[in-house]
């Protein structure tokens, strides 16, 4: 079905107009903001929708983003086509950095295949993106519910110009190699923001890289969206508004510490109270919280 929705309206298309087609279930998806020439536009070529069907615009951006996020480019298929590769490291720290990665033209092969992973990532709701080279092989895996999962296992020959793209982005120096270094880049993927924290270590067989994905909207979540018993959201509800006291929150990589703090924060009274967070970096920008 994305496939489909994908070849009758590109994503350009659909979020410029704000029009989605939905092709099994013969009925257009419009917003309150859709560009009524294009859905004027959209019947007249299309005679098998049945209805129109009005969403608000939250509703709409949502839709769009699950749709198209996926992508029928996953990076296995991207792998596929990458043969003969060129030296393209001296030609990644000219590359601009791309708007929204959907609307990306560039059929470059590294960038393809970073936008793939990226995109996967996004649609498996992955934490983080670990790329390991070893000595015969690497590796891109995925934490999942706090567990690395193997992906994908690039080209020994093509990692370094993965990485390399990747410290473009996040504007690290990418001739150093033999220092970690620690930097930040945003991309656009389906309408939906999201930063990237990058960090890369030396090792044996080249450097090694984890960017954590940090989802905008995952900073907006309250405390009942985090899927607690009621009896834990009830308990931690009445610990936030106590007026002093610690909240000691523990638990591995991904298994939602920072998420709960957040949301911890976005069931508090911001107007009455003088709110600040002491982390670096700092993951998530709350309005009235500093």
């Amino acid at each position: 079905m994305v496939q489909e929705i994908s070849e009758l309206l590109p994503f350009e298309f659909a979020r410029a107009n704000r029009v989605l087609l939905r092709v099994n279930e013969s009925d257009l998806v419009v917003s309150p903001d859709a560009n009524h020439s294009a859905v004027t536009e959209i019947l007249r070529l299309n005679n098998n929708i049945e209805t129109i069907k009005s969403v608000d615009a939250e509703a709409f951006d949502k839709i769009l983003s699950s749709i198209y996020s996926g992508g029928n480019n996953s990076s296995e298929s991207v792998m596929a086509d990458i043969k003969d590769f060129v030296d393209m490291e001296s030609a990644a720290a000219d590359l601009e950095d791309t708007g929204d990665l959907l609307d990306s033209e560039n059929d470059a092969p590294i960038i393809r295949l970073l936008n793939a992973v990226l995109a996967e990532s996004l649609k498996e709701n992955a934490s983080d993106i670990h790329i390991e080279p070893y000595e015969r092989e690497a590796v891109v895996r995925f934490r999942l519910d706090g567990v690395l999962t193997t992906v994908l296992k690039p080209s020994i020959q093509i990692t370094p110009l993965l990485i390399s793209r990747i410290k473009v982005m996040a504007r690290l120096d990418i001739a150093e190699k033999r220092l970690p270094q620690d930097g930040r880049m945003s991309v656009k993927l389906g309408g939906r923001s999201i930063d990237l924290r990058v960090s890369t270590m030396p090792s044996s067989h080249g450097e090694r890289v984890v960017m954590r994905l940090l989802d905008k909207d995952a900073g907006r979540l309250q405390v009942d969206d985090l899927g607690m018993p009621e009896k834990t959201a009830t308990q931690l509800d009445e610990l936030i508004r106590r007026p002093h006291g610690i909240i000691l929150v523990t638990g591995p990589t991904g298994s939602g510490k920072t998420t709960t703090l957040y949301a911890a924060l976005q069931q508090m009274d911001k107007k009455g109270r003088n709110i600040m967070t002491v982390e670096d970096p700092v993951e998530y920008d709350l309005p009235g919280i500093s």
